[in-house]
């Protein structure tokens, strides 16, 4: 585990099967057994259509960078030293998380809206760890 020092989730009833799936290095998202769509952020009820047939699925990780912010000053509690970038990711399952970018320089001329995007995971504490993206590798 890194020296982490930002702020840390405290996992809910809704929430505890993401941070759970996380843990074991696993994307999981909700997935209506009604209408078919995923959503997130974790809620008892399908955001499409109010149904309460729900599950928690794996996904693949896998998205594109819907669009983000370069934050030049961090504050006191936050997990990265310098610069670093806030990113809304959209997954290839259609909802979008908020997340960071990491592995990359937090340069804007850098980036781009629609870039190929994967999931890697920071272990933060033996509890919890946090989904982030970095840029995708290429396919071979």
């Amino acid at each position: 585990m890194s020296e982490y020092g930002g702020y840390i989730p405290s996992p809910t009833p809704d929430t505890a099967p993401f941070w759970e799936a996380a843990k074991h290095h696993e994307l999981r998202i909700q997935h209506c057994n009604d209408c078919g769509e995923y959503y997130f952020y974790p809620r008892p009820l399908c955001r499409h259509c109010l149904s309460r047939n729900v599950e928690w699925r794996a996904v693949s990780g896998r998205g594109t960078l819907h669009t983000f912010t370069v934050n030049y000053r961090s504050g006191r509690a936050s997990p990265f030293p310098g610069a670093f970038v806030i990113a809304i990711v959209e997954l290839e399952e259609g909802p979008r998380l908020m997340t960071n970018l990491v592995d990359v320089e937090p340069d804007p001329a850098r980036l781009r809206i629609g870039m190929a995007v994967e999931v890697v995971f920071a272990d933060i504490t033996a509890e919890i760890t946090l989904p982030r993206f970095r840029p995708a590798a290429p396919a071979r």
